[in-house]
C-alpha cells in the first residue's frame, strides 16, 4: 500500500477583500491507490470534523502521493 496525504481546501475572503485558500485539514492515509486515498480521507474527514458531508467544512481536496515515510 501506499501512503498519500490529503489537503481540504476552502477559499475564504480576507480582510483585504481578497480570497485566500486555507488549508481546512491535511489527513495521512495509507490506499492502493489515489482514489481510494481520497475516498477514505473523505470518510475520515467527516468523523473528524463531525459532519455529514465534507463538503460543508472544504472546497475541495488534493491528494498527493507521500514522498517520505512515517
Amino acid at each position: 500500500m501506499a501512503r498519500y496525504i490529503a489537503r481540504f481546501m476552502k477559499n475564504v475572503l480576507g480582510e483585504n477583500g481578497h480570497e485566500a485558500e486555507i488549508c481546512q485539514r491535511t489527513i495521512e492515509i495509507e490506499a492502493e491507490n489515489r482514489i481510494g486515498a481520497t475516498d477514505a480521507a473523505k470518510v475520515k474527514f467527516c468523523e473528524t470534523e463531525n459532519v455529514k458531508d465534507w463538503f460543508l467544512r472544504a472546497d475541495r481536496v488534493h491528494v498527493a502521493e507521500s514522498e517520505f515515510l512515517s
